[in-house]
């Protein structure tokens, strides 16, 4: 284990995440608010613990090995969750506590948008763009985006962006170089950010709201800068922006990559892990509106638009809000939870097991009932023309089994904190899944939790943005014998 470089590639990334408060220190100085030393003390904390990691193994120059590169994001992830609490944590008017403030950091950075916070609507602008920009840098991926210049630090960078991309596909790039695939991927983000923030704007957001919103929509993170999330616009153009930019945002960054390369949208008709995803959001956004509709819980068109917005909402993990949908009649509540294990594709910001699992799954399962009617047969499973290798259905049953004991354990820790069963429940999908709100006392916040449990649902935010095995991986003796 290559403990001096693991060291090194955390004191740079420190360093780059400390210019991460920059934008807030200053929209506070100009401001006034009395912040401003909040935003100072955790941008010198952070960028002195960067410097002093850096400094003594800045003449290193070795290539990572895999077991590098999965301590370094899962501790990378950590660190920062850590650090980036510290303005949230003296920020005075928010009375965080130091666990509350991390929790409200590693939600924002695994872009989870499960929040502690209240009275968002009277908050200073640099402490909610300070949220906000936790979530777009999460959404990316900081280890991610850090690949681009590591190389020029003599440190290869495949190690990491394995480690931290998800999915069954990880292994194929968009170029050659891991560097070049890096620039690819921000490239897109960025474009995607620009083009959500001049909709929003044209919709009727102010220009500061329009930029935090579309921070934390490309992110799917799911932050606000109004108590009432989304709602407090109550323009329905406004939610058709966001629905479509959620949209966009949970499907395949390489796809929109290959498609503006070939100047082709025929690639997402293509994709067999797309049509899965958006079969399954149009089909469940049918019942809910019907239901919506039948129950009279919501006028025609109120039924349509709310509809619509929510279940993308959910199932793309973002957890943007117009209704509570909490109170929602029947099974709705629960049916829109359940989506959020799907979450987006492979390769986007979404969480949740991604799509490409579940299509998997239920393409095996359909495999093994034709293989029951025809026992000699030989049916290969097929994705996009392409056998799929049994070795990546049995990674996929193994992460599908790991990821669901992690939920029960967890659940089952939360539920020794005193929380209530629908709770406890509707808390670990949220977290676990990068979702957001929930149920019960969830439902609007998560104040209602108690401090140990507020730390196991952290534990839960970074399993599910780490795809649970890379942080798994460090408790297993095989990973630190030698």
């Amino acid at each position: 284990m290559q403990f001096a470089m693991a060291f090194k590639i955390i004191g740079v990334l420190l360093i780059l995440f400390s210019t991460a408060m920059l934008p807030s220190l200053f929209l506070s100085l100009a401001a006034k608010d009395g912040i401003e030393s909040a935003f100072a003390t955790g941008l010198a904390t952070t960028l002195f613990a960067g410097v002093m990691l850096w400094l003594p193994t800045r003449h290193l120059s070795r290539d990572l090995n895999i077991r590098d590169g999965f301590l370094v994001t899962a501790l990378f992830w950590i660190v920062l969750g850590l650090f980036g609490a510290i303005p949230l944590w003296l920020s005075p008017g928010l009375e965080l506590s130091p666990v509350a403030a991390i929790f409200e950091s590693i939600s924002g950075l695994t872009t989870t948008g499960a929040t502690v916070i209240t009275g968002l609507d009277t908050l200073p602008q640099s402490i909610l763009l300070y949220r906000q920009l936790l979530q777009w840098l999460g959404g990316i991926g900081i280890i991610v985006l850090a690949v681009a210049i590591l190389p020029m630090l003599g440190i290869g960078g495949m190690q990491l962006y394995r480690a931290e991309s998800a999915g069954p596909s990880k292994d194929r790039k968009l170029t050659p170089r891991i560097t070049s695939t890096a620039k690819a991927l921000f490239g897109i983000y960025l474009l995607l950010t620009i083009a959500c923030t001049a909709s929003y704007f044209a919709a009727g957001m102010s220009a500061f709201d329009a930029v935090c919103h579309a921070f934390s929509t490309v992110a799917i993170g799911g932050f606000s800068t109004h108590d009432a999330s989304l709602g407090y616009y109550e323009q329905n153009r406004v939610l058709l922006v966001s629905s479509v930019f959620m949209l966009l945002s949970a499907v395949n960054f390489g796809l929109h990559f290959i498609a503006l390369q070939r100047r082709n949208a025929r690639v997402y008709a293509r994709d067999s892990e797309t049509a899965f995803f958006i079969t399954v959001i149009a089909l469940a956004t049918v019942v809910v509106c019907c239901l919506l509709l039948t129950t009279e819980t919501l006028d025609f068109e109120d039924s349509i638009i709310h509809g619509l917005f929510q279940t993308i909402s959910i199932a793309t993990t973002t957890g943007f809000t117009t209704q509570d949908f909490s109170v929602w009649p029947l099974f709705l509540p629960i049916l829109l939870l359940i989506l959020s294990f799907m979450g987006g594709c492979v390769g986007s910001t979404g969480g949740g097991m991604k799509a490409m699992r579940i299509l998997l799954i239920f393409r095996q399962g359909m495999r093994e009932l034709r293989q029951l009617l025809h026992p000699n047969a030989v049916i290969p499973l097929k994705l996009d023309a392409r056998r799929v290798q049994t070795e990546v259905i049995s990674a996929v049953w193994s992460f599908f089994a790991v990821y669901m004991f992690c939920f029960v354990m967890i659940w089952l820790a939360l539920l020794a904190t005193d929380l209530d069963f629908i709770s406890a429940f509707s808390a670990v999908v949220a977290t676990m899944n990068n979702l957001g709100p929930g149920l019960g006392e969830v439902a609007d916040h998560y104040g209602a939790v108690s401090e140990p449990g507020k730390l196991i649902l952290c534990l839960a935010m970074l399993m599910g943005r780490l795809e649970v095995f890379t942080l798994l991986v460090l408790f297993t003796p095989a990973f630190w014998r030698h």
